[in-house]
């Protein structure tokens, strides 16, 4: 498992990673969740196609689900976006009293 697909999988894995860990928004996070459903595709097509590939196409067709789920609650779902948009809020609000608290 060497071809172009593994390649585009594995760029597209590490970017969507970044893009939920460094914390960007809901909007950046919801994308990278799609990114990381493309990507679960790309390893199920990679998976299906190689001799030994199973494994990782019956893991990603789990993290397909599982990034879908993330899409929703990121992008999709109303009352999700409210919730995250409100704890965004506070979150905003604690940072400026620590920085307060410290001068």
């Amino acid at each position: 498992m060497d071809g172009p697909l593994e390649w585009i999988g594995a760029i597209g894995a590490i970017v969507a990673a970044a893009m939920i860990a460094g914390d960007f928004g809901r909007k950046v996070t919801g994308w990278g969740f799609v990114l990381f459903s493309a990507v679960s595709v790309v390893w199920i097509v990679a998976g299906l196609t190689a001799s030994d590939g199973m494994p990782i196409a019956v893991q990603n067709g789990i993290l397909l689900l599982i990034n879908l789920y993330g899409v929703w609650q990121f992008l999709l779902s109303r009352k999700k976006k409210r919730e995250i948009e409100r704890a965004e809020e506070l979150a905003d609000e604690a940072r400026k009293d620590v920085e307060t608290r410290r001068a």
